[in-house]
């Protein structure tokens, strides 16, 4: 571990992504940087070379980081980048590296409504903005006022929902932009409400989902008119392993690390269930996940 010299953000060498992903697997980053603030991330990105390649990493969910690793610099915003604030009566801004369930708490304690549904997806703010997070019927961006972002320069930008394409699963903005931050416009509400809507909201996840298991989220987005849980589970692939993967018992929309998979036994079984899926239904079911690195 180093400190870099012009700032207080923290360097480290081949460092195990495993370490950093919800799968729990993944080979190391040559370079991983975790940044003290967005001032400190403007300096870094500022001295990297052009043609470096970058990776952004929250909580590592919904990423699938293959064995070979990342032959580039990992920028990890988990705790740091979490700044949240009430700006006005019904506007909150949060910065990308909060985990959505901490921005939908702080909503709800501030008595502020409509993001609760945060608080079932795991990873950050700014993963949740990169794919439109939604769930329990809600979506990110329909809440979203203004973003802020940076490019490799350093270079910090306001951006209006109107500068990105979104849709289900994505929004896509300027290349070569990441978000620092959001501004939400909420609604007012009740404290204690919305604490308990939260509450019955992961008692929900928890009755539904494999939580506590290692994996990455739903794996593959609903085709239009249907759920991938559903055509997994038709497909008689519940509990289908490779390795140490295994397609929930709980959830067919999960694949688990029962505690030796490897990504590539993931990645395996992602394509055996789609092969599988597409040979019995006729469907192409497309991933949630990203998948980076080296086999």
């Amino acid at each position: 571990m180093a400190v870099q010299p012009n700032g207080q953000g923290v360097m480290l060498h081949d460092e195990p992504l495993a370490r950093h992903t919800s799968w729990r697997v993944g080979g190391i980053a040559r370079r991983f940087y975790r940044p003290a603030d967005g001032a400190d991330l403007a300096r870094f990105l500022q001295q990297l070379p052009a043609d470096e390649p970058l990776l952004w990493l929250g909580m590592g969910s919904n990423l699938l980081v293959r064995d070979g690793g990342f032959n580039g610099t990992v920028v990890a915003t988990r705790g740091c980048l979490t700044g949240m604030a009430v700006m006005e009566e019904d506007l909150l801004r949060a910065e990308a590296g909060a985990a959505s369930a901490q921005v939908a708490r702080f909503a709800a304690r501030a008595g502020l409504c409509g993001v609760e549904f945060l608080a079932g997806i795991p990873g950050t703010l700014g993963g949740a903005l990169a794919m439109n997070a939604g769930a329990f019927g809600g979506e990110i961006w329909p809440l979203v006022e203004q973003v802020e972002t940076i490019d490799r320069a350093g270079q910090v930008r306001v951006r209006r929902p109107e500068d990105f394409d979104v849709g289900y699963r994505k929004a896509t903005g300027v290349e070569g932009e990441w978000f620092l931050a959001a501004w939400l416009r909420l609604e007012q509400g009740d404290a204690l409400e919305g604490q308990a809507r939260i509450r019955q909201l992961l008692e929900k996840r928890a009755a539904t989902q494999p939580i506590g298991l290692p994996s990455c989220g739903s794996v593959f987005r609903n085709p239009p008119g249907d759920h991938a849980a559903r055509l997994i589970e038709s497909a008689g692939l519940k509990g289908s392993a490779i390795g140490g993967a295994c397609v929930s018992e709980k959830h067919a929309n999960f694949i688990i690390n029962t505690g030796t998979a490897t990504a590539a036994d993931i990645e395996q079984l992602i394509e055996k269930v789609q092969q599988q899926v597409a040979a019995r239904h006729g469907v192409e079911l497309r991933t949630e996940v990203c998948i980076v690195g080296e086999a």
